[in-house]
């Protein structure tokens, strides 16, 4: 079974937001994928995403209510596949806790998926309005969209 985190900084905006597109899109491809998402801050731990986050998802049919922030740590590399972060300060936090380089070569700049090679980040929409939050989601249901399409050839190549 493929493992698959998303990273931002506060988990309650993009990676959630992430995690619900990717689990949506997992379902609808009926694969059996475990998603999850955390943030390099612990500010926000144990609450749900933020209200906008919430309401932008809710409107293309995502329910990420129920999530809750947590903070990455180092055991997440034992735990995931691939390691999706949305900005390159997020990147550098991950890396940081890098134990060797395995570790490293899980982390990935989500946007990448779409823009290779680009390292083009993920805006934050906290500080903004609500077409900040509708610009984040097309970002990541484009990216997630790939990053699904990409683990059913692996699931279907049995690699």
């Amino acid at each position: 079974m493929e493992t698959v985190l998303m990273v931002c900084l506060g988990n309650i905006c993009r990676s959630p937001l992430a995690e619900g597109i990717l689990r949506d899109k997992a379902e609808k491809l009926n694969l059996s994928i475990t998603i999850d998402s955390a943030g390099t801050s612990n500010y926000h731990i144990g609450e749900h995403p933020d209200k906008r986050t919430i309401a932008n998802a809710n409107k293309h049919g995502i329910d990420v209510s129920q999530l809750k922030a947590r903070q990455f740590t180092v055991a997440d590399f034992d735990k995931f596949d691939a390691i999706f972060v949305m900005d390159s300060s997020n990147y550098s936090d991950v890396i940081s806790l890098a134990r060797d380089e395995a570790d490293k070569m899980k982390v990935e700049m989500i946007l990448n998926r779409v823009y290779p090679n680009s390292n083009m980040a993920v805006p934050d929409p906290y500080f903004g309005g609500e077409q900040g939050f509708e610009n984040v989601f097309i970002l990541l249901e484009q990216a997630c969209e790939v990053i699904a399409k990409a683990i059913q050839i692996k699931l279907q190549q049995g690699v």
